[in-house]
Parts: C-alpha cells; structure tokens; sequence
C-alpha cells in the first residue's frame, strides 16, 4: 500500500521517479511510494514539472492540485496534492489499477 500522509491542503504522496524513460507512465507502486517514469531529462526541474502533470493527468486532477514539496534533485520525491484526503486519493489510484495487487 502507498504511504500517503494527510496535510494541511491535501494529502502527500511519496513517488520514485525515473526521467530519461522511453514514455510518460505510471508503473504501479512498490515499497510503499509510486513508481512514475518521464521522458524528460533530470536537468532545471523538467522532469519534476512532467512528473506533476503525469500525475495530474493519470488521476483526474487540475495541474495547480499537484505540487513537488520535496525531492527535487533525489529519484525519491513527494508530492502535495491538494484538496483530496487520503481516502479520495486511495480510491483515484485503485480506480486506475494502480493501488496494491
């Protein structure tokens, strides 16, 4: 199961990311966080800003809901997604097959 934390405007959601990858896709989860791949290289926060709208797009969500809170150079990053609670967000991500198996 994902390890999603509740804040202040939303929720957490911790994701490993790889850049560089051959498409923009979601892989599932492992290990508590989300696995995310980006075609964009790690160069100037290019890859954290497709991450967001990969996100954003795969979960139904406007672009301004998700925000990189931590992580910014690390392939482990955390991103704020506001105005879900962990619930909301645990069904978004089962909904898409990409909650636990």
């Amino acid at each position: 199961m994902i390890s999603i934390e509740r804040h202040a405007e939303g929720v957490v959601l911790p994701v490993r990311a790889h850049a560089g990858a051959r498409r923009n896709e979601i892989h599932g989860s492992q290990d508590g966080v989300l696995k995310v791949s980006v075609t964009q290289a790690p160069e100037k926060g290019k890859a954290n800003k497709a991450i967001a709208a990969v996100l954003a797009q795969q979960l139904g969500l406007r672009k301004s809901q998700v925000e990189l809170v931590s992580g910014g150079t690390s392939t482990h990053k955390r991103f704020l997604v506001r105005g879900l609670s962990p619930e909301d967000l645990r069904a978004r991500l089962e909904a898409r097959g990409f909650g636990p198996r």
